[in-house]
């Protein structure tokens, strides 16, 4: 392989429940990510992730860090539960603080490291105004509009609520195993519809007790993921908000359990681990990279 072309910044590769994470250490610098090296990265079956989370120097008072988050197709994010815990996780170990406020592209949001060593990320309130998703028609009631694939007398999927959690999302009840469902094949065909503008997050979500609810998510510019954090969130917000769960539920995705609570104050708590993977430096324009440890090198 060739040599990497000047690698400047440092990252980790991380992941919060499977959902593989890139955290990139932008600050002291004005150098950000470029689509072409999320590209890349994500493309490097070493490197792959579902979102790079960028950390910048704060741009508003009060504030520690300003996150720029990256899909693997290099499109933004507005937010990223399992990326935020993986920030925290990464920071605490550098200066070994417990708390801390981030502002991202959806707005600012707090998160700490617990006494048990899961990370607790405030991801803000839902919005579920039908222009605030967005949605291109409006629709008076998200908590299920009128959308679904398949025949139009035997949908598979159908009605979803729709919410955003920094995040369009669009949430499909199921009865069945979450698994009997082709998501790789209805996913692409659901994010892109001409109703979500800004594409979407399509779950499909079964509730097996009112604290507790299994979820498969095709995320909005990474596909299939193991977890999505925003995902479970909005499958929580709305699960309680049409009676079908309390505010409180274990959320299940294919890597692991998350706990979510909305809470009163409108605010919904995503809570679960993050782990790390390797180090290295990489160059964020190109995304060229090395490991830290120098076994494995990149172009």
């Amino acid at each position: 392989m060739s040599a990497p072309h000047e690698p400047t910044a440092p990252f980790a590769k991380m992941n919060g429940l499977g959902n593989e994470i890139i955290v990139a250490d932008m600050r002291g610098g004005t150098a950000r990510v470029s689509s072409g090296a999320a590209i890349a990265l994500a493309g490097d079956p070493a490197t792959h992730f579902d979102q790079i989370m960028a950390i910048h120097d704060a741009e508003t008072p009060g504030t520690d860090y300003f996150i720029r988050i990256l899909n693997a197709d290099g499109s933004a994010a507005g937010a990223c539960g399992n990326g935020m815990r993986c920030v925290v996780e990464a920071l605490a170990a550098e200066n070994g603080r417990s708390s801390f406020t981030f502002e991202t592209q959806s707005g600012i949001l707090t998160a700490e490291v617990r006494g048990d060593g899961l990370i607790a990320v405030d991801m803000g309130a839902p919005r579920f105004g039908w222009q605030d998703i967005p949605l291109a028609e409006e629709f008076r009631d998200t908590r299920a509009i009128e959308l679904q694939i398949g025949p139009i007398d035997a949908p598979v999927l159908h009605s979803p609520s729709v919410a955003s959690m920094g995040n369009p999302h669009a949430v499909f009840w199921v009865d069945e195993d979450v698994w009997s469902y082709a998501l790789d094949r209805f996913g692409p065909l659901l994010e892109n519809h001409p109703l979500f503008p800004e594409r979407a997050n399509i779950t499909i979500a079964q509730v097996q007790s009112p604290e507790r609810l299994v979820i498969r998510t095709w995320e909005r510019g990474a596909g299939l993921t193991r977890a999505c954090g925003s995902a479970a969130c909005a499958a929580l917000a709305c699960a309680a908000r049409t009676g079908r769960t309390e505010r409180t539920a274990t959320v299940v995705a294919p890597g692991g359990e998350l706990l979510v609570e909305w809470r009163t104050d409108d605010h919904v708590i995503l809570t679960g681990p993050a782990e790390w993977e390797f180090s290295g430096r990489f160059d964020p324009a190109t995304g060229a990279w090395e490991r830290a440890d120098a076994e494995a090198v990149a172009s």
